[in-house]
Formats: structure tokens, C-alpha cells, sequence
């Protein structure tokens, strides 16, 4: 069995469990190598604000750390999965006052990512669906995920990825990455604080990029930022780095920046 919904294996969670009914939880995806999953400090961390922010209980670091060790024994490489939800509770948004939280622990195969999207780059296209701005869930990685399904599903085939923009024009990200540009040697990445998730990998960059003393500027991006940018590359926890070569006919250099940022970050991910 390689899941534990909490703290028990097996494959079930509660039809009325909010998780399922409303989107009324938050996860995380964590690349593992060699039964350990990477970065996981930051990943939990991240979890317990969210569940701050939301105002969910969530368990304690040790608990989900013996779960996981224990759903990723013997695995060579694998994604460990962790939600949370607020747990079961009656018809109706209201959340009982008696409910408990939800947890599962799950590991997953290990996609098969071509190597030449992090040596060669990948071509990305800009999607129609938009994400919403919404100050108390921006930066989050909650369970309402329906506008970056939506916007998967706008992708041809010769894309990777894609990009999202807020009904102000300005893009906040891929549909599963966090987005960068290099503009006159400085590295850009597009401000969360109104919506998008505040990827474990982006703080990285930005951590390293600062080592470096490369100029980085958190803003706000539109497309033609994005068009006339040098450099352009993407992240998150399981694809480490991957340069953009292309955005529909818009093509980029794999560049200096990004080279050092994708060397300096090497230790942080999976090295397909």
C-alpha cells in the first residue's frame, strides 16, 4: 500500500470529507531520491502557515515525518504527496466545530520528465483560462486547483507548459511552475501577493540568485515583459529547472543567468 490517510493504510477518503466536497485543504509535492524526500523543511513549513492561514489543525512535523519515512522505504526516486483537508463535516460551506483534519500520506511514480527539457528547454504557450486574484489564498497551495486544470487542458502537444495571467493582464505563472525572467542582467519574478503559489523552488532560486549577487526584483509581469525578457526559465520542487526556449514564436537562448541559477540549485532536486 503506498498511502495512509491517516496514519492507516488505505486508498479511501470520506465522500463528505470538505477535502473532496469544497477544495477545503492545501498539499504538497515533494521529489524523493533514495527514500528521502527533498527540501523538507521548507515543504513543511509551508504547509503548517498554510494551515494558519486557513485555520486548520495541522499535525505535527514529527507525525508526518515518521509517515512519510514510512511510505517512502526502499523507494530510489518517487513523488511524496501529502494533503491535508479540514476533515468531515455535514452539507453546507460552514465548517463543524468538531470536526477533525484529514491527512494522507501517498508516493507516487516518478513522471518520466524527457532530459532534454532541462538541458534544451521546452516550448510554452500563454492559456486563456485565468487565475483568480484573491488576497487570502495567494501564495497557497490549496486544494482549489480547477483553473490550472483548465488551463492543462488548453495545451498542444508540442507545449510543456503553460502561462497564466490575472483579469489584470499581468502573468503570475505556469500552470504547475513558478515563472522567472532575465531583463539586463537582473532576475524578475512575478509578485504573488494577489494570487499563485509561492513555490519551495522559487525561494530557492531567490536564495541562491542572492548568493550569487544576481539583482533579483519581485513585480509584476505582463506578456510583453515576458516577450522582450533575454532569458526565461521555470521551476518547481520535482523539475528543479527548466529553461524556456520558446513561448509560441518567441524563441530564448538557454542563457548565462540561468545556467548558474540551474548549476547553483543542482543539490535541491532530482538530477534526471
Amino acid at each position: 500500500m503506498n498511502l495512509l490517510v491517516n496514519g492507516i493504510p488505505d486508498e479511501k477518503v470520506s465522500a463528505f470529507d470538505r477535502g473532496f466536497q469544497y477544495g477545503d485543504g492545501l498539499f504538497e509535492t515533494l521529489a524523493v531520491e533514495n527514500a528521502e524526500p527533498l527540501l523538507w523543511d521548507r515543504h513543511i513549513a509551508r504547509l503548517h502557515s498554510g494551515a494558519v492561514r486557513l485555520g486548520i489543525q495541522a499535525p505535527a512535523a514529527e507525525l508526518l515525518q515518521r509517515e512519510a519515512r514510512e511510505i517512502c522505504r526502499g523507494a530510489a526516486r518517487g513523488v511524496l504527496k501529502i494533503a491535508l483537508t479540514r476533515g468531515i463535516s455535514g452539507r453546507g460551506y460552514a465548517p463543524s466545530a468538531k470536526g477533525e483534519p484529514t491527512r494522507t500520506v501517498g508516493l507516487h511514480a516518478w513522471p518520466d520528465y524527457p532530459a532534454r527539457y532541462r538541458t534544451h528547454g521546452i516550448a510554452v504557450q500563454f492559456c486563456h483560462t485565468l487565475i483568480s486574484r484573491h488576497n487570502r489564498l495567494a501564495g497557497l497551495k490549496h486544494l482549489n486547483r480547477l483553473e490550472q486544470v483548465l488551463a492543462r487542458m488548453e495545451l498542444k502537444d508540442e507545449y510543456a507548459e503553460g502561462l497564466m495571467h490575472d483579469e489584470t493582464g499581468h502573468v503570475v505563472e505556469g500552470t504547475m511552475t513558478n515563472l522567472f525572467v532575465v531583463a539586463r542582467d537582473s532576475l524578475i519574478t512575478p509578485d504573488l501577493s494577489h494570487s499563485g503559489v509561492e513555490g519551495v523552488m522559487r525561494a530557492v532560486v531567490l536564495e541562491h540568485a542572492a548568493a550569487l549577487s544576481i539583482q533579483c526584483d519581485v513585480t509584476r509581469l505582463t506578456r510583453e515583459d515576458i516577450l522582450a525578457a533575454n532569458e526565461v526559465f521555470l521551476t518547481n520542487s520535482l523539475i528543479g529547472l527548466w529553461p524556456v526556449r520558446r513561448i509560441q514564436s518567441r524563441e530564448y537562448p538557454v542563457g548565462r543567468i540561468t545556467q548558474w541559477i540551474q548549476d547553483a540549485i543542482r543539490d535541491a532536486h532530482i538530477d534526471y
